[in-house]
């Protein structure tokens, strides 16, 4: 027997025991496990290796520690709010137009233990130049603790200010912990905190690798942006750590973002969230004091809101139900921005029922690519929403990253998860959902002032591109339920 015989049998048997393992073991959807079949049976050395990378869930014994959930007033207050619902005495709402939502604001209390707040205080940032520089005031003036997790954090420009940042407050006496994603900073060396530590601060990264600048666990990464300061302020959005977040970096140009700045109630759902991603990551886990839990005494302001966690770690996929259960609430119109859009059957079934309703639906994706076979398979996803009326534009001044979605101006989601399968299913994600007319409206407004820096894709633009595009497209839509 030749060398090559023998090899091809050795490449035949790890294919056929790794596709067994995904019908048999992993379980995944039909659409997965076919577009996982497809990579093995065309690429047989390299599937293997992309399987091993992006292929594997997260194991059970990780999952029952992300299940443990906290014992404040956070799990107390959603089963007392669940209880009030079911009832049929309802909620009194700052907001009259937030009753309508009323399912929405249960369904997502009863799959996300989302509490429903509504004395906060809302900025909305579209810039990082903005979002960072108040974000090191806040730094500067914190006083018991500041909490930060990241999926990027570069040891570039932005990332040395905000490290010198968090030091100097360290050494000042404040808990400052930093929470980063293993393979969202995979190029970010441990040394770069290394000043922060010995400033008195705490470094963990999310699922990390043993071996250096190689990690085997591609999926269920840590893709949320919260900052936590004093238990006072908090930040969501996304943003990530970097001078691309700024808009200097060439290949990208300006980045266009939207980010918030909250103050009141919902920051305990956002702190919450943060040390329980903290103790599932940390060798120094945190005790869910009091003192980090401080709810306002006074209204801080009026919007209305739900902080909404999804991940692996669940049975619901809460941010995609979130979104399904908007847009089917849609009455006049439905406005989203996202880098990548890859949805499932179900998403967009709702968004082609809206389109043909005869509601206003647009969707709005970068121009440019930062990775190739999602924008194809964005692509192949835009000519099926075109094809019912759905307005399709392309953003063009430098590269959008957005995560928003806006119904009839009355409310509106922003947060870290993309319209696309791996955020719905993969990652670990976080939205606040806003049930508050000014601020859907200023988000609504938003997105009509960057039509202006859009070009509007048409159906007969769209059915008259290259081959190569088309080509691209279909195969990227192939293998889009694992991209």
């Amino acid at each position: 027997m030749s060398v090559l015989h023998l090899l091809y049998i050795v490449i035949f048997v790890v294919d056929v025991a790794t596709a067994a393992a995904i019908i048999f073991v992993e379980r995944h959807n039909a659409a997965v496990t076919w577009a996982w079949l497809m990579v093995l049976l065309f690429i047989p050395i390299g599937g293997f290796i992309l399987y091993v990378l992006f292929g594997q869930h997260i194991s059970r014994f990780r999952l029952a520690r992300f299940r443990l959930r906290n014992a404040t007033w956070v799990a107390r207050l959603a089963e007392r709010q669940q209880r009030q619902l079911a009832s049929g005495g309802g909620m009194q709402y700052n907001d009259p137009a937030a009753k309508q939502y009323q399912d929405l604001i249960a369904m997502n209390l009863t799959t996300a233990y989302a509490v429903y707040t509504q004395d906060n205080a809302v900025q909305v940032f579209t810039n990082g130049k903005d979002k960072f520089e108040a974000l090191l005031a806040d730094i500067a003036r914190a006083q018991d603790h500041i909490h930060l997790e990241y999926y990027i954090f570069r040891p570039d420009g932005l990332g040395q200010r905000l490290v010198t940042a968090l030091a100097e407050r360290a050494k000042a006496g404040v808990e400052v912990r930093l929470l980063y994603d293993a393979v969202g900073c995979a190029w970010t060396p441990k040394s770069f905190f290394h000043r922060l530590e010995a400033a008195g601060g705490q470094v963990a990264a999310f699922f990390p690798s043993r071996i250096p600048y190689i990690n085997l666990r591609m999926n269920n990464r840590n893709h949320r942006k919260v900052v936590v300061i004093d238990g006072k302020i908090a930040y969501v959005g996304g943003f990530n750590v970097g001078d691309e977040y700024l808009g200097r970096v060439e290949r990208f140009g300006f980045w266009r973002d939207t980010h918030l700045r909250i103050t009141g109630s919902a920051i305990v759902e956002l702190q919450s969230i943060f040390l329980l991603d903290w103790n599932s990551s940390s060798r120094f886990p945190i005790e869910f004091e009091d003192r980090y839990f401080r709810r306002a005494q006074t209204s801080l302001g009026g919007v209305g809101m739900q902080v909404v966690a999804s991940g692996p770690d669940t049975a619901w996929e809460q941010i995609r139900n979130a979104y399904i259960k908007m847009i089917y609430a849609a009455k006049q119109s439905i406005y989203i921005q996202t880098p990548y859009f890859i949805p499932d059957d179900s998403l967009l079934t709702a968004l082609k029922t809206a389109a043909l309703s005869g509601i206003d639906v647009r969707v709005m994706l970068p121009q440019k690519a930062d990775h190739i076979w999602v924008f194809w398979a964005s692509r192949f996803y835009l000519g099926e929403l075109l094809q019912v009326g759905v307005k399709c534009y392309l953003y063009g001044d430098g590269f959008l990253h957005a995560k928003t979605v806006v119904v009839d101006r009355a409310i509106a989601s922003v947060g870290t998860a993309n319209i696309d399968i791996r955020s719905f299913k993969l990652n670990f994600e976080v939205n606040a959902i806003l049930y508050d007319r000014a601020k859907a409206g200023e988000l609504a407004d938003i997105f009509e002032q960057d039509l202006a820096k859009c070009d509007r894709l048409t159906l007969k633009m769209y059915n008259g591109r290259p081959r190569f595009e088309r080509i691209a497209e279909s195969c990227a839509r192939l293998l889009s339920p694992i991209l």
